[in-house]
């Protein structure tokens, strides 16, 4: 057979990661701060864009026109709704004149009296009137950082301006905690001093306000606040060297390594216990940002619960094809603004769409994680339910990479407190009957820190007697796992246990 050139036509289908795709996928795992910093940016680059007023401003400001009113029908939220039982109710509201699409409205969906078992609601009202737009935090008085508290009494310790600069220098390298992150030596060479001298500033520095700042490691830093109470003794010395023991509770070592009795240990240890280990977590290091939840649950009136889209999380972000169409009649069709024009049109209706879209797949998932999670919901944590993201992801028909990247850095308001989606998610453990339900992971480690929390100082429970306890309660754990659960939760051991529940009960007694 001779080999001949043809032609062949073929029709083949591939997924490809088009830029608006990616951006899509990317919008469903960022944080509500985060996508605030992405629309600003896309605000300041496209011109048809634009944030919708918020409640108490007048319509009339902007020159719009009548609004639109764009419905969701129940069908169109997907199968799984009807099959769960679950309703959720989606209103796009008022939009711009001239075809302007407003994605999240103002207006509130009303709630309906006969609603299931779950009932789901798209709102997106800021709340408050027109008054109520400013913010509390802009009247707070600034608190003052460790290091300008520092810096405030460098000039009336050292006089010489060598000796202030190598205080500065050392200033710059404290934690927030107030330790000296920086080797001694090396910061000498980078100043091109002898190593003495900066000691001799640092232990000057270490004098000053509050006590134990500047020091390298815990023992120093007790070291410093005891001395400036005149406590440090070589009983106290030989205390503070030997830490380890102490984290240990091997009270028997130390009053051999210190020479004392059980009265003055347990003197000593109430000495260290007022002693301040992190002497800079007092001052202002950076300002906490407020989480905010993505997910409100309430209870609902007709029974069972209300799953809501916080509306402080929502942007409201508009395009305003009013203002297309009448730059674009100015413009011939090719050239390089009508084009500019047209490209600024498509992103901005595929941002919309993807925050439509983000905010839908959001609220299906949301909405699973609580008919999954009503019992702990209903009566805590004990009732926690073992969950995957498989399971959720096959309930609401999406992919479980989707699922993941929308319980990312989300968190839910619940009446339990709020909590972070990916919370939820927890291994199973078996039952130790035959026929039980399974136990969520973190279900088991409340009901290890509960038992060990009623524990009494002679009948401490070792590893075993917990797994048995367990055992009796119908959940079946190794041993090795108790001890990971227990470690994990900061738990010392029942011998460390014991030594502390023993010195706290003589403790008691003198």
């Amino acid at each position: 057979m001779g080999l001949t050139a043809s032609l062949f036509l073929r029709q083949t289908q591939s997924l490809v990661m088009t830029p608006q795709l990616m951006q899509s996928i990317q919008l469903l795992q960022m944080t509500h701060f985060e996508l605030n910093q992405f629309i600003a940016q896309e605000l300041e680059k496209n011109p048809l864009l634009e944030i919708s007023p918020a409640d108490g401003e007048s319509g009339a400001d902007l020159s719009h026109g009548e609004a639109t009113d764009h419905a969701v029908s129940e069908t169109d939220a997907g199968p799984w709704q009807e099959d769960q039982g679950i309703v959720i109710t989606e209103t796009f509201g008022e939009g711009l004149d001239g075809g302007a699409e407003n994605v999240f409205p103002d207006d509130q969906p009303e709630q309906r009296a006969d609603g299931p078992e779950l009932i789901g609601q798209w709102k997106s009202t800021a709340g408050g009137d027109a008054g109520d737009d400013y913010d509390f935090n802009d009247f707070v008085a600034s608190e003052i950082s460790l290091r300008e508290h520092i810096s405030q009494q460098i000039p009336l310790l050292l006089k010489d301006p060598q000796d202030r600069l190598i205080a500065q220098q050392l200033t710059d390298e404290l934690d927030d905690a107030g330790y000296l992150q920086a080797d001694l030596e090396e910061v000498a060479i980078r100043l091109g001093i002898e190593p003495e001298h900066a000691g001799r500033v640092l232990a000057r520095l270490q004098t000053l306000d509050p006590p134990g700042i500047f020091a390298r490691t815990l023992g120093e830093c007790l070291a410093i606040q005891l001395r400036q109470k005149d406590r440090l003794d070589p009983a106290m010395e030989a205390l503070v060297r030997h830490l380890d023991l102490l984290a240990k509770r091997d009270f028997a070592n130390l009053r051999k390594l210190c020479g004392v009795d059980d009265e003055d240990l347990l003197d000593m240890l109430g000495e260290i216990r007022q002693l301040n280990p992190k002497p800079g977590a007092d001052f202002a290091s950076q300002i906490a940002d407020v989480i905010s939840p993505d997910i409100v649950v309430r209870p609902a009136n007709s029974g069972g619960w209300a799953v809501e889209l916080n509306p402080e999380t929502l942007p409201r972000v508009l395009v305003n094809q009013s203002y297309f169409q009448q730059v674009s009649k100015t413009c011939p069709k090719s050239s390089e603004d009508y084009a500019f024009l047209s490209e600024c049109l498509q992103n901005g209706n595929w941002l919309t769409r993807s925050l439509d879209q983000r905010a839908k797949t959001i609220m299906k998932v949301a909405t699973e994680i609580v008919r999954q999670q009503d019992a702990f919901l209903m009566h805590g944590v004990d009732h926690l339910r073992p969950l995957n993201l498989k399971t959720v992801a096959e309930a609401i028909k999406m992919h479980e990479s989707t699922v993941s990247r929308v319980t990312s850095n989300k968190y839910m308001l619940t009446p339990r407190g709020m909590f972070e989606l990916k919370y939820f998610f927890t291994v199973s453990i078996g039952s130790a009957d035959e026929g039980g339900d399974s136990h969520s992971a973190e279900a088991v480690r409340h009901k290890i820190k509960m038992l060990i929390s009623q524990e009494a100082a002679d009948a401490v429970l070792s590893d075993d007697d917990i797994v048995t306890s367990l055992k009796q309660a119908g959940v079946d754990l190794a041993r090795r796992t108790v001890a990971k659960y227990r470690e994990a939760m900061n738990i010392p051991s029942s011998v460390q246990r014991r030594r502390e529940k023993r010195a706290l009960a003589r403790a008691a007694a003198l």
